[in-house]
């Protein structure tokens, strides 16, 4: 009978977890595009989005009414059942690999990690294969419209994504070899005893890997200055050129979470994850147990909210590159430096070992 009641408590923290942890991505999504308008605003000399709520903090709720009371229209020959699933494989690819992020300090509660959906071995090797997977709805989504601008729009984000994921993988392997582990959990342990010193881009000496992270995440999301999949002056808005209401909030959607996953990842690899910067100067058990639950995500939400920021401002900076320039980046530049750090970091371990 006990097992019975601790498998229940199992199912019922865990559908808790998902349902919070859905709950607050979804929020974050519709406040990143905000945040995103209200600082390039900034940066551009003007307010933007200011009328809706206070501050326009209900800017996003007025956008999702208006995406959800659009007509939803649908070319005559488009490939109908393609046409429906891509968005759906877009978003659901972009939220799943949120399931193997730690938010915060390992704390159980009935034997369950409280600050993660799933904690498993190979985590950073599963973001890597669901965002992968990712490319498949923008593949669909081109050549299902039967509209040529849409299909260049497609064609040219998965040659891109499959060009820099490359590098992105690469990118990663002087983290691994550093921690010694593919789990989350480890690789985050490994940089939390000295602070910011021990983080993968300061201790570690993984700088030139978080360049290479850097660009290849920017290409990966299609996100300036490498967003030639929806280069407007060009391609109308590419790939979803055709989607109208629900359908292109999801690629909407999509965009900002995969925004916030890659985010999510460099915080991990490089930045220390939920540790704090002052490491063991504050002892674990620092302002009684809520406290130090609260902490480390805080620590993390404040690392990924940077990083996001960083995003916007390299959006708001840069032009948008020419699509040779942005293939010959990739494969002739940054995947040369991403075998080079791995190489330089096997060499490092193996002379210290």
């Amino acid at each position: 009978m006990s097992h019975l009641t601790d498998f229940q408590t199992f199912v019922l923290l865990s559908i808790l977890k998902i349902v919070v942890v859905l709950v607050i991505t979804l929020t974050a999504v519709a406040y990143t595009v905000l945040l995103e308008r209200k600082v390039l605003g900034r940066m551009q000399n003007r307010w933007g989005p200011s009328r809706v709520g206070p501050f326009g903090l209900l800017q996003p709720l007025a956008d999702g009414i208006k995406l959800f009371l659009k007509e939803d229209l649908m070319p005559m020959a488009s490939e109908r059942p393609l046409f429906i699933i891509a968005p759906i494989v877009a978003l659901t690819c972009a939220l799943v690999s949120i399931a193997v992020v730690p938010f915060g300090a390992v704390k159980h509660i009935d034997g369950v990690d409280m600050f993660a959906i799933s904690d498993i071995n190979i985590g950073l090797l599963v973001i890597l294969g669901i965002t992968s997977i990712g490319v498949y709805g923008i593949a669909l989504s081109g050549w299902s419209s039967n509209n040529k601008f849409a299909l260049l729009g497609s064609l040219r984000a998965t040659s891109q994504v499959i060009s820099y994921e490359l590098a992105l993988g690469l990118s990663l392997v002087g983290v691994v070899l550093r921690s010694g582990s593919l789990r989350l959990r480890d690789i985050v342990a490994t940089q939390s005893t000295h602070g910011l010193l021990s983080w993968n881009i300061f201790g570690g000496f993984q700088i030139v890997a978080f360049f290479i992270y850097l660009m290849a995440a920017y290409a990966e999301t299609n996100r300036a200055p490498f967003d030639l999949p929806e280069a407007e002056s060009e391609l109308v808005a590419g790939y979803h050129t055709e989607y109208s209401s629900m359908k292109f909030a999801m690629f909407f959607m999509a965009e900002y979470a995969n925004m916030i996953t890659v985010a999510c990842v460099a915080t991990l690899l490089f930045f220390g994850g939920p540790s704090s910067p002052l490491g063991n100067l504050l002892p674990a058990d620092f302002g009684g147990p809520i406290l130090s639950a609260i902490f480390p995500v805080l620590w993390f939400v404040a690392k990924v909210f940077a990083f996001l920021l960083l995003y916007i401002w390299v959006r708001a900076t840069l032009p948008r590159f020419r699509y040779d320039q942005l293939m010959s980046f990739g494969w002739k530049f940054l995947l040369p430096v991403a075998i080079l750090n791995i190489i330089a970091t096997s060499l490092v371990l193996a002379l210290k070992g």
